[in-house]
């Protein structure tokens, strides 16, 4: 993955961990659902999000499969 878009992403990570008390206020309108699966799917999502926008805005294109596996790669070590 391009070395702008890993400092992004992990920029967009702190960003979204500071912002916790936004992801628990939407926690806090759907009781019914797991609170740490669903805050980790807002988190992915948002992170998923940038990570499309930011190869469209640099890159001028959509990410290769091997971007997108590179990516996925760079999940699993952040979160996992």
């Amino acid at each position: 993955m391009d070395e702008q878009i890993i400092k992004i992403l992990e920029k967009k990570m702190n960003e979204i961990k500071n912002e916790d008390n936004n992801t628990k206020q939407i926690n806090d309108k759907f009781p019914n659902f797991d609170s740490l699966s669903f805050s980790s799917g807002i988190m992915i999502g948002r992170l998923s999000n940038s990570f499309y926008y930011q190869h469209r805005r640099i890159l001028k294109r959509n990410p290769t499969d091997m971007e997108f596996n590179e990516f996925l790669e760079f999940l699993k070590k952040k979160l996992g």
